[in-house]
C-alpha cells in the first residue's frame, strides 16, 4: 500500500561503462579548459616561511599546487616584505608571471611588462622621510644595521649582513640613508632577543610609520598607514576581483594586515603552522607548516 504523504523516490539510471568513461572524460577537460567559468580566485602567498623555508628550499609539493591552481583558472601572486631583487628569483622557481607583485611590505606595487622574462615596472611606490625615524632607532640601537630601499628599488645599507640580498646595493654612512625619502627601512639588531626588540619599539614609539618586528631582532618599517593589504587592495581593484574571493596565506606579523583585510571583506586568511601565536590569532585558519607543506596542502583543497 502507498502513503501519499511520502515523497517519491526517485529513480535510478544504470550507464553503461563506456557512458561512464564519457562523463569522466568530459568532466577532466572542463577542469583544464579555461573556457568552461569557475569561480577566479585571487592568490596571494608570502615567502620567507611560507613558500620557502630558511635555507631556501622550496616548501614541498608548493610548485604542483601553484600550477593546479593556475590551470584552474586562479590569480596565483606574491606579496613580500622582500625587494623586487630578492623576489624575482623566487616567482621564476614557482613557474609564475603575475599580473602583480606587492613587494616592500606594501609599499612597492609591480606590474607585469614581459611574462617571459620577468619584466615587471613600478606601478605605484609609497614613500616617506626616514630622517626622524632613523634619528630615534640610532639613539637606541647604535649598533644596528640598517638599510633602506630608495623609490626606484636602489638600496643603501650601513654594513653587510649574510640575511640581506645586496645586489645592486651601495654601502653607506649612517647620515647618508636620510638624504632622500624611501620606501622601506630595515633595521636588524642581533644582540637583542626578539622579545627585547618588540619592548623596545614599544617603548620609543614610532607612531609616523607602520613597523612589524620579525622573529628575530629584525624591524621592517614603512610609510604609515600602509602594509601588504594596501598594496593588494589596489591590486584587486585593478583585477576586478572580488573581495570575498580573495585567500592570503602567510606566516609572520607583516601578514596581519592582509589577514585582516581578507576576513573583514569575506575572503580567507591562512596562518602558517610555525607562524607565532598571535599572528595565527588573526588568521581564519591555520595549516601545516611550510617544511610541512602547508601552502599546497591548502591550494589541493580549492
Amino acid at each position: 500500500m502507498s502513503d501519499s504523504r511520502l515523497p517519491s523516490t526517485g529513480s535510478i539510471e544504470v550507464e553503461t561503462e563506456g557512458e561512464v568513461e564519457e562523463l569522466v572524460e568530459r568532466v577532466a577537460h572542463d577542469a583544464d579548459d579555461a573556457s568552461v567559468a569557475t569561480e577566479r580566485l585571487l592568490i596571494v602567498l608570502d615567502i620567507d616561511g611560507t613558500v620557502i623555508l630558511e635555507d631556501e628550499s622550496l616548501s614541498p609539493g608548493v610548485v604542483d599546487a601553484v600550477a593546479d591552481a593556475q590551470r584552474a583558472g586562479h590569480e596565483v601572486m606574491i606579496a613580500t616584505g622582500r625587494s623586487w631583487e630578492g623576489t624575482r628569483g623566487i616567482l621564476r622557481v614557482l613557474g609564475i608571471a603575475p599580473e602583480y607583485v606587492v613587494c616592500s611590505n606594501g609599499a612597492v606595487v609591480l606590474k607585469r611588462v614581459d611574462a617571459d622574462e620577468l619584466v615587471y615596472e613600478r606601478d605605484h611606490v609609497e614613500t616617506f622621510d626616514p630622517t626622524e625615524v632613523l634619528t630615534l632607532l640610532r639613539e637606541h640601537l647604535p649598533d644596528a644595521r640598517y638599510l633602506v630601499e630608495l623609490p626606484d628599488g636602489r638600496r643603501l645599507y650601513t654594513e653587510y649582513l649574510e640575511d640581506w640580498n645586496l645586489v645592486e646595493a651601495m654601502r653607506v654612512d649612517f647620515d647618508e640613508l636620510s638624504a632622500q625619502p624611501v620606501c622601506r627601512i630595515v633595521v636588524v639588531a642581533p644582540e637583542q632577543g626578539e622579545q627585547d626588540f618588540m619592548d623596545l619599539v614599544a617603548r620609543i614609539g614610532l607612531h609616523q610609520v607602520s613597523y612589524a618586528v620579525g622573529w628575530t631582532a629584525w624591524l621592517d618599517i614603512a610609510p604609515q598607514g600602509v602594509d601588504k593589504s594596501t598594496g593588494l587592495e589596489r591590486v584587486r581593484t585593478e583585477l576586478g576581483i572580488d573581495p570575498g574571493d580573495v585567500l592570503v596565506i602567510g606566516d609572520g606579523r607583516n601578514d596581519v594586515g592582509m589577514f585582516r583585510w581578507a576576513l573583514e571583506n569575506g575572503g580567507r586568511a591562512v596562518a602558517m603552522e610555525q607562524g607565532p601565536q598571535e599572528v595565527r590569532d588573526a588568521a581564519g585558519e591555520t595549516t601545516t607548516s611550510v617544511s610541512a607543506g602547508g601552502v599546497a596542502d591548502v591550494l589541493r583543497k580549492l
